[in-house]
């Protein structure tokens, strides 16, 4: 099974025009410390949106994509969720983090069995979700972290109030 990690805002949003929702230094340092030397699945859209387009460092960056002529320097590519779980056989158990995008989320989702989700404490005008957890009763909310609030001197906004959580599949 994998893990996913993600952000939401308070409808479950991730993203706006192929952009994150909020950029905050607390949450991108959670997310290094979950993913860094681990795997990490991601879809060709998401990769095209990191700093010159070029995997994570760190980490064994697998890119999910149809396109068979689709090859990223330094990133393996599986063609179908068949060929993605082939290649994470072959992986240490429990080493797979899914990081987006929505559509990625929604194929991969079936196959997570723990959840790690900042939520943000506001309402952002969205066109990228991620399913509902707190409605699905196949998961649950294990742990919430204590609320944190944002710098503008460092993050895209300041007073920004958000939260670590993990869900685990029932």
């Amino acid at each position: 099974m994998m893990k996913l990690i993600v952000a939401v805002d308070e409808n479950w949003g991730i993203g706006y025009c192929g952009e994150l929702l909020a950029h905050v230094r607390a949450d991108l340092k959670n997310f290094a410390a979950l993913t860094t030397g681990h795997t990490v699945i991601l879809g060709s859209k998401t990769l095209s949106t990191f700093p010159g387009g070029r995997p994570l460092k760190n980490r064994t960056n697998i890119i999910l994509s149809r396109r068979a002529d689709y090859a990223p320097e330094g990133a393996a590519v599986a063609h179908s969720v068949e060929e993605l779980l082939d290649i994470i056989k072959t992986l240490p158990e429990d080493d797979c983090f899914v990081i987006g995008g929505a559509s990625v989320y929604e194929l991969l989702l079936p196959y997570c069995n723990v959840a790690y989700v900042t939520k943000f404490k506001k309402t952002y005008t969205a066109d990228a979700y991620f399913p509902d957890l707190d409605a699905d009763p196949s998961w649950e909310c294990v742990s919430v972290g204590k609320e944190q609030i944002s710098d503008a001197a460092t993050d895209s906004e300041g007073g920004l109030e958000f939260c670590f959580c993990e869900y685990r599949r029932k």
